[in-house]
């Protein structure tokens, strides 16, 4: 990890599983994030990292797509099938194939090696925070908290989403995207928007995280609910 000016902020009660195989990232990473405040558990191989992950259920994940034993992509996927909690992919090339097989199996974002302490940090609060959050108390009746969009019905204070009655199981970012789509019916939400509001990234030029997200989302609130609008975004059909 490179330097960079960001100072520590206040100490968090936030746990981190963190699996690298090279000793000397693993460690830095580990001491950098520690003096953030955040504990930190770390494995070097993926099936050390799913046993500590079924052991501890650390508040967030971080990846290397690069592991012995099981690859950080095999190992994103068993957790999947354990838990929603927030997953960030470490790529050392930044390859397209790495990021896009890496968030296709359920990672919420990703960083290329080497990166910027402040980078690496600020991902992490993102993460956590759309996993924790929580949006404001609609005003008037029940009724108001309660969105429907034909077959999809969103319970904002409750925060579930239903599709033909049954309950789907969404990530945070996944949430967070289907209410900001839900906020604006209709309206055409460009990536950078979207980039923005749920991953709160400044614009680098990048929207694979946004794409593979929305393609996430359509398998399970139904590929017809979000529209392409080819050259500008997606728009959620009222």
């Amino acid at each position: 990890m490179t330097s960079a000016p960001l100072m520590p902020g206040n100490a968090t009660e936030a746990h981190l599983l963190l699996v690298e195989d090279d000793e000397v990232i693993r460690n830095t990473v580990r001491m950098l994030l520690e003096r953030y405040g955040f504990t930190v558990s770390t494995a070097a191989d993926g099936m050390s990292g799913l046993e500590l992950f079924r052991e501890r259920q650390p508040d967030l994940l971080l990846l290397d797509v690069m592991l012995p034993e099981l690859d950080g992509i095999g190992l994103c996927r068993r957790i999947r099938e354990l838990s929603l909690a927030p997953i960030l992919m470490m790529s050392a090339r930044g390859d397209a194939l790495d990021v896009v097989s890496g968030l296709e199996a359920g990672a919420d974002d990703y960083v290329v090696k080497p990166c910027e302490s402040a980078v690496l940090v600020a991902r992490i609060r993102s993460l956590l925070r759309r996993a924790s959050f929580t949006p404001s108390p609609a005003s008037g009746s029940d009724d108001a908290a309660t969105l429907n969009f034909g077959d999809l019905t969103i319970d904002t204070r409750g925060m579930e989403v239903h599709r033909a009655g049954q309950l789907l199981a969404l990530t945070p970012t996944e949430l967070r995207m289907l209410l900001e789509f839900a906020a604006s019916p209709g309206v055409v939400l460009e990536r950078r928007t979207l980039l923005s509001r749920v991953w709160d990234h400044a614009w680098h030029g990048d929207t694979r995280v946004v794409d593979l997200h929305v393609q996430r989302l359509r398998t399970k609130i139904g590929a017809e609910r979000i529209e392409t609008v080819r050259g500008f975004g997606y728009k959620l059909r009222r």
